[in-house]
């Protein structure tokens, strides 16, 4: 079992990705099926309002808090290498780097910047919102599985 400093740094990861996969999973499971559910124009400018209202400190906090979290578990690992959780830490860690953080940065970010330069009231917006809507929340799920995959390997290798 892990101990120390060690062990703070990972009860922390356990609660920061947990709060990053329960956040993605609110989107991919009603949210964003609610969005859809609007007419097109509705649908883009609360999307809009909700991408504009999330890059806010409370959950900024939260979702680069842990990016730099697991950041810092990755290096303190590869340097002092803790006997028998190693592999759960580093598999944390890329979990959350690679498929929470890392596909935000790839797949969601730039749907929502092209989002927000759509005129939710232009004669294509109703297409391009449906192909938003599908393309993103399939980028979503995976954001959420890898969230809480690097929740679960946290947790591992504090057993």
């Amino acid at each position: 079992m892990i101990d120390g400093p060690y062990f703070v740094l990972t009860v922390l990861g356990v609660l920061g990705t947990g709060l990053t996969a329960g956040a993605f999973c609110a989107f991919s499971t009603f949210v964003m099926r609610g969005l859809a559910a609007l007419p097109p124009a509705q649908g883009i400018a609360a999307m809009n309002a909700i991408n504009t209202a999330a890059v806010r400190p409370a959950f900024m906090a939260v979702f680069l808090g842990t990016a730099a979290l697991t950041a810092v578990i990755t290096v303190m690992t590869f340097v002092l290498w803790p006997d028998g959780a190693a592999v759960e830490l580093l598999l944390g860690s890329a979990r959350y780097l690679c498929g929470s953080f890392g596909v935000t940065a790839v797949a969601n970010v730039p749907r929502n910047t092209a989002l927000l330069r759509l005129e939710p009231g232009a004669a294509e917006a109703a297409g391009r919102w449906r192909s938003y809507v599908r393309e993103w929340t399939a980028w979503n799920h995976v954001r959420t599985v890898a969230s809480a995959a690097a929740a679960v390997a946290y947790v591992l290798a504090l057993s």
